[in-house]
């Protein structure tokens, strides 16, 4: 993640939303409140903070609304390590060496690798941090 400093480009959170979509936590915690407790699911959400509110990348998500327990994992790392969640978002989804330049998110069979490596990965991004 070298080199990733200062706000995360406008660009990204676009790609983002036409890729995985972005809803609003609003919009997510609508949709969770049906849960009998659905407090453990809303701080486990990686969630973006953009200029306009805060949105929940939907990369984390599986096809029938449930968190993805992988990418569940590379965020509590990421939180252990003290990664802003807006720069989380963009590691996972910036191509990187280590993986022949495909991006995290669309590894995520091999997570064991990528909890690995994010610390260090996105050390910069710790640094660069306000």
């Amino acid at each position: 993640m070298s080199g990733f400093s200062g706000p995360v480009s406008d660009e990204m959170w676009t790609a983002l939303r036409s890729e995985f979509g972005l809803p609003p936590l609003e919009q997510v915690q609508a949709r969770l409140s049906g849960l009998a407790d659905p407090e453990p699911i809303l701080q486990s959400l990686a969630r973006v903070f953009i200029d306009d509110g805060t949105f929940c990348p939907g990369f984390q998500f599986r096809p029938d609304g449930h968190l993805d327990a992988r990418v569940t994992a590379l965020f509590q790392t990421a939180l252990k390590a003290k990664v802003p969640h807006n720069y989380f978002t963009l590691w996972i989804m910036t191509p990187i060496r280590i993986l022949s330049g495909a991006r995290p998110v669309d590894c995520l069979d091999e997570t064991g690798l990528l909890v690995r490596f994010l610390p260090a990965a996105a050390a910069p991004a710790r640094a660069g941090a306000r």
